[in-house]
């Protein structure tokens, strides 16, 4: 995940919602038909949870995550498999191949990115052939969870502290524009979207799930006790945007886009 200018992550607030984050990565892994690689990278690998299941996946490769989140990298050490899964610090906005990958995964990295298309498209033209690029972001930043964080960033009382940090709306391409990115490159390309539903648990738990995420940008910039009269105002914005159902979950629509490239042999 990059980093370059941003608060710490928090592997812990990240990963109180682990198997919902983990599905899209299943999803995309299910398009990449790579049989026998032999070197598998996976940039912006976080804690390093979901990089482990490409060594699963794929256990002659030799794999290796790349985050720029000292603590992300902490958390992911425990995953490291000595010469098989290794995991290094480099932002993917300066990081280059030292060699030909067989598989390139980004997975809810890119959208941090806003020069992400470009550095997509110098990715995608380095595929070799018979080599795979698969790519997921989130593509939610119009839904409630971020329309009503972005709106309470430009108001007339945190405009001047946070509209900078507001999330951007136009943070990830449609799957249209991921497909002309990769058919550009000259690979064959799938791209699509999907929407889970996810049933939350337990109080605020919408805010929760923002929290490990969009709202940890916006906080660092505020001390803390304005950093606890945002998250006040931002979680009542939710609360009635994301009412709880009569068994007490709450359901997070959540939508992803992805996009899968390959090079013929």
């Amino acid at each position: 995940m990059p980093d370059r200018g941003a608060p710490a992550w928090d592997p812990a607030a990240y990963l109180s919602f682990a198997d919902e984050r983990a599905r899209p990565f299943a999803d995309l892994l299910g398009r990449v038909g790579a049989e026998h690689p032999a070197v598998v990278v996976d940039l912006g690998c976080g804690d390093g949870s979901v990089t482990a299941k490409l060594l699963r996946r794929w256990p002659r490769a030799r794999v290796t995550g790349v985050d720029s989140s000292a603590s992300m990298l902490a958390a992911a050490a425990e995953h490291a498999v000595p010469g098989r899964l290794e995991f290094t610090r480099a932002d993917v906005r300066d990081w280059l191949p030292d060699g030909p990958i067989d598989v390139l995964v980004s997975n809810a990295t890119l959208h941090w990115v806003p020069e992400h298309p470009e550095l997509l498209a110098g990715w995608a033209a380095a595929v070799p052939p018979g080599g795979w690029l698969a790519l997921q972001v989130p593509g939610n930043f119009r839904a409630p969870s971020h329309a009503l964080l972005a709106q309470l960033c430009r108001s007339t009382r945190w405009v001047a502290q946070l509209a900078d940090a507001a999330p951007d709306p136009d943070a990830a391409l449609p799957p249209a524009g991921y497909l002309d990115v990769l058919t550009g490159a000259g690979l064959a390309a799938d791209a699509w979207e999907t929407t889970y539903l996810h049933v939350l648990t337990g109080e605020d738990a919408v805010l929760r799930w923002v929290g490990g995420t969009a709202l940890r940008p916006v906080l660092a910039g505020l001390d803390e006790e304005a950093a606890a009269s945002f998250t006040a105002e931002y979680a009542a914005a939710l609360r009635e945007a994301y009412p709880p159902r009569d068994d007490g979950t709450t359901v997070l629509p959540f939508r992803r886009v992805f996009a899968v490239g390959h090079r013929a042999s």
